[in-house]
């Protein structure tokens, strides 16, 4: 799971409703998110789980630089960065906003190319601190410092994508925002496919992350360039203004520090089971699509009407934008939480098992995904509900509630993992990411900042009863699996067709049940894109 970064304050951009806001975004993320399943169909087949080396040793080699990513690239330091430098070009002019981002630059590159070079002289010692299971197998051990000594630069390359990127979502230009992300997609595609042999195959990869990585720095400065932007690399500089920006970047760095812990506490658990970092990215990749489009883009949407609504004490638009983005949230999430529950393993064979990657590989997966399944609808609620601190101007309460959830998840999935197995740490983590709902929730009631209204309590109730019946006959149709390939036995690709088509007929089937429960009805859809004056779009990256 993404953590949450913690995200800027409202930047002017063109009007739009609060729903229609998200809809560029996630219209981008959707592109990245296909590719990034076709990028990780092609590496499983071509790299497999448990039968061999090369796959825990690339999935190592990938992880361990967005360790980092996710701290200075698209966590703290961003989410500090767009708000200044938007404030700076609304009231200090292009050039001063430029000069800004240049020192900002320099102190971005610094810091990243301090770490990868510390990381590329202490990978042996590194990796025996985050994967101590792979010292049982010397060439296991070998290929992922080599591979992850590959791939670390890539850490330098997304860091100055990022920042250029904020540039441009300041500028109020998403395209190219949206889109960079499939670059790394598409060149991992274009590197794996013609690969045959596994170790070849992650060797492939794991080059093609840097090239990639380049690839997205260039083309974040080129459209950064297009819309007026001058920045250039230039000495380093601790200007006041930069002092400012990293005091301010703290509270989110120890935030994302925190969930960085516990997900290097979970990386030296899946190290001790072959294969298990291999599941792990199957079960994230399909928790993580609904999780981008949902939470992040209404989360997205609804900071900058919120901070308005707090700023003009407008207590009635401030419950207006909560219920609305709590519904709507429930509304796409709970159905995608109900099918990954109900047909986990369908899913994960269907569209996993081929190549070196087996049924047995897929079932691991499917172990994992039907927990995170009943922890997706608390990953999307803590991405709405944190605007409602953040749009107050409070960042310590959601740093607090973060540290919290990462205590109780590296207890819980310690102690499960050596109880239950690897579920465990997908039980831990789905555990403590209802905790934090839950503080968040109580806290919210008790400070009378937001009670769900009883109109809207009715409807997440009829939204839940949509989705059960939805996860019911998705489950009957796990359950006659067998039956529903029947008539294209023989024929290629017949799990792939069948997964699909029913895929697609549980998506054309949950409206229906939406509407005729009463959780959300077709005249509330087309209000929520509807245009509203004085609604400002904003975003932050999470790739």
């Amino acid at each position: 799971m993404s953590e949450p970064a913690v995200p800027p304050t409202p930047v002017p951009a063109k009007p739009s409703g609060m729903i229609r806001s998200s809809m560029i975004y996630s219209a981008l993320t959707l592109v990245s998110r296909f590719m990034g399943l076709a990028r990780d169909l092609v590496i499983t087949a071509r790299l497999g789980g448990s039968s061999n080396i090369a796959a825990d040793a690339y999935f190592t080699a990938l992880a361990f630089p967005n360790l980092f990513r996710r701290i200075f690239a698209e966590g703290a330091f961003a989410a500090a960065f767009v708000p200044d430098y938007s404030r700076r070009l609304a009231s200090d002019g292009k050039e001063a906003a430029d000069a800004f981002a240049a020192d900002s630059l320099a102190t971005l590159a610094a810091a990243t190319v301090a770490v990868t070079v510390l990381c590329q002289l202490a990978m042996p010692w590194l990796m025996m601190a985050y994967s101590p299971g792979y010292m049982s197998d010397p060439a296991k051990f070998k290929l992922a410092v080599l591979l992850t000594q590959i791939t670390m630069p890539y850490l330098v390359c997304i860091s100055i994508a990022s920042l250029f990127a904020g540039i441009l979502t300041a500028r109020g230009r998403f395209v190219i925002y949206g889109l960079y992300p499939t670059i790394l997609n598409l060149v991992m595609l274009i590197a794996v496919l013609p690969q045959k042999d596994p170790t070849r195959a992650a060797f492939a990869a794991s080059i093609a992350v840097l090239v990639a990585g380049v690839g997205q720095a260039a083309i974040c400065w080129w459209g950064a360039h297009r819309t007026g932007a001058r920045v250039r690399l230039k000495a380093l500089r601790f200007t006041p203004e930069i002092k400012a920006l990293v005091k301010r970047a703290v509270p989110g760095v120890i935030a994302s520090s925190a969930v960085q812990i516990n997900l290097f506490i979970s990386a030296i658990l899946a190290s001790q089971v072959a294969g298990m970092r291999v599941w792990l990215n199957v079960a994230e990749r399909f928790y993580q699509l609904p999780l981008s489009l949902v939470g992040v883009a209404i989360g997205v949407a609804l900071l900058p009407r919120l901070s308005t609504a707090f700023q003009l004490k407008d207590h009635d638009d401030t419950q207006g934008a909560m219920d609305q983005a709590i519904v709507f949230a429930l509304a796409l999430s709970l159905p995608a939480a109900a099918a990954l529950m109900a047909m986990p393993v369908y899913l994960t064979d269907g569209l996993f098992a081929r190549g070196e990657f087996t049924y047995a590989d897929a079932a691991s997966s499917a172990a994992l995904l039907f927990h995170y399944g009943w922890g997706l609808p608390a990953f999307i609620l803590i991405k709405i509900l944190q605007p409602a601190f953040f749009a107050r101007g409070d960042t310590k309460t959601p740093m607090r509630f973060s540290l919290i959830s990462v205590a109780v998840n590296i207890v819980l999935g310690v102690a499960l993992f050596y109880t239950i197995g690897f579920p465990g740490i997908a039980i831990s983590t789905a555990i403590a990411s209802w905790g934090t709902v839950a503080q968040m929730a109580l806290l919210l009631w008790r400070e009378k900042i937001y009670r769900p209204s009883a109109k809207a309590t009715g409807k997440i109730l009829r939204v839940a009863a949509a989705s059960a019946v939805l996860g019911v006959l998705l489950a009957l149709a796990t359950h006659f699996r067998g039956a529903i390939e029947a008539p294209l036995a023989g024929m290629g690709g017949a799990k792939e067709i069948t997964v699909l088509a029913v895929c697609l007929v549980g998506g054309l089937l949950y409206p229906a049940l939406l509407f005729a429960f009463g959780g959300v009805t077709p005249a509330e859809v087309r209000g929520a894109f509807k245009r509203r004056k004085g609604d400002v779009a904003v975003s932050v990256p999470d790739l």
